[in-house]
This record gives C-alpha cells, structure tokens and sequence, in this order.
C-alpha cells in the first residue's frame, strides 16, 4: 500500500524546477516538512519536444513525494510548456517567440 504525501490546493504555474512548498504539508513516510531534493532528473527529446522529468524527494528521508513532469515544444510561432505535478500542480502556457505577441492587440501606450 503506498503512502501519498499531503497537498492543499496548487496553483497553476508553470515551473521547470522548483517546489511551491506552500503545497507540501509533510512527507508520508517521515511526517516531517523538511526541504524538496529535486532527483533522477532526466530530459528526453522527441518530434521536436522535450520533456523533462525528475522526482520531488523529502531531504530527511528521501522518499520521493511526488513526480514532476515539464514539456516544451514550439508550435507555429508559439512555445508550449506544460507541467503536471503532485506538488507544484497543473499548468499549461504558450508563449510568442515574436516580439510582439499577434494576439496581444492592445496598443502600447
């Protein structure tokens, strides 16, 4: 039976590292809230996205809380990240790679 660390509510944030700790409440195994390791990080590239993949490990234990996972593709003249995580969350952003993004009409005053 595995034991799943406690979360509250996530944002929605997208991250390629780092922990919204505000979520982390206490490891399952050790019941402390110590610091989130960021472990067995490993980028894989494929049909011109990347994802990139690593596990939220308890310092004090190193039980792994949760696993986090982040892609990154340009699509069009859009870059797409999404991230899905225990922790962190769920997000999704897409990002212009022109200077001035074609669906931010508003006029620049």
């Amino acid at each position: 039976k595995g034991h799943h660390c406690e979360t509250k509510e996530s944002p929605s944030t997208c991250l390629e590292t780092g922990s919204f700790l505000m979520n982390y409440v206490s490891c399952a195994q050790c019941n402390k809230r110590d610091f989130v390791l960021i472990a067995n990080k490993a980028t894989d590239d494929e049909d011109g996205e990347e994802l990139i993949t690593f596990d939220h490990m308890c310092t004090n234990c190193h039980h792994v809380i949760a696993k986090h996972e982040y892609t990154f593709s340009v699509v069009d003249e859009y870059q797409e990240y999404t991230m899905l995580c225990m922790l962190c969350g769920r997000a999704e952003d897409s990002i212009s790679v022109l200077p001035d993004d074609p669906r931010q009409t508003a006029p620049l005053f």
